[in-house]
């Protein structure tokens, strides 16, 4: 997808309707400063938005993410290319959030022994000692919580038993026993427990 013509395509239909930025703002319940990204290129309307968007503007998704109004006999062409764009762009973005979830827990471990190492070879008061390793653990176990998140809004896991790709609760992921991103749970199609595996793309 052409952000930049997607942009430029926002700017002018927004002009059409005659909305100022901060009036098709408030419609939707963001920033006017969001609206300028879309304007410039810089970013897209959220998915869970777009709806609401293309109505204010008179126009559909599928002319939305062509940047152009799609006739009836190129529809169904740029449809499917939209879709397809967007499922790549999403594998795209599910694979950084899990390289950003190696990242950050790392450090995070780091951090905690850092903490610890230092409270425990410095000469230092009982309570300094103790605020500095509770600063360590506390740390972690907030960075392990938006880890488990990632993991488990990033791609999908693939039932051993049925095949089937899902992405699962946030409890269950929690919950689950686990070797590495391989997690022991429940098939919510077939209802068996396997260890499942989590892959990027739905196919």
């Amino acid at each position: 997808m052409d952000q930049l013509k997607i942009g430029k395509f926002i700017a002018a239909k927004r002009k059409e309707q005659k909305f100022t930025q901060v009036q098709l703002a408030e419609k939707l319940g963001i920033t006017d400063r969001a609206i300028s990204k879309w304007e410039t290129g810089k970013s897209l309307p959220d998915v869970s938005i777009m709806p609401d968007l293309c109505e204010l503007l008179g126009i559909t998704v599928n002319d939305l993410l062509s940047g152009e109004v799609v006739s009836m006999k190129n529809y169904n062409e740029n449809a499917e290319k939209n879709l397809i764009e967007m499922i790549r762009q999403k594998e795209e973005a599910d694979k950084r959030l899990l390289d950003m979830e190696i990242v950050i827990v790392i450090i995070s471990l780091m951090f905690m022994f850092s903490m610890i190492a230092i409270a425990s070879l410095i000469e230092m008061q009982y309570w300094i000692r103790g605020m500095l390793i509770a600063m360590g653990i506390v740390q972690f176990l907030v960075v392990t919580v938006f880890a488990l998140r990632i993991e488990q809004k990033a791609g999908y896991y693939v039932c051993a038993k049925c095949g089937h790709k899902y992405v699962p609760t946030f409890a269950s992921v929690n919950m689950a026993t686990h070797i590495g991103r391989t997690r022991f749970m429940k098939c919510p199609e077939c209802g068996k427990m396997s260890w499942q595996k989590k892959v990027i793309s739905k196919e």
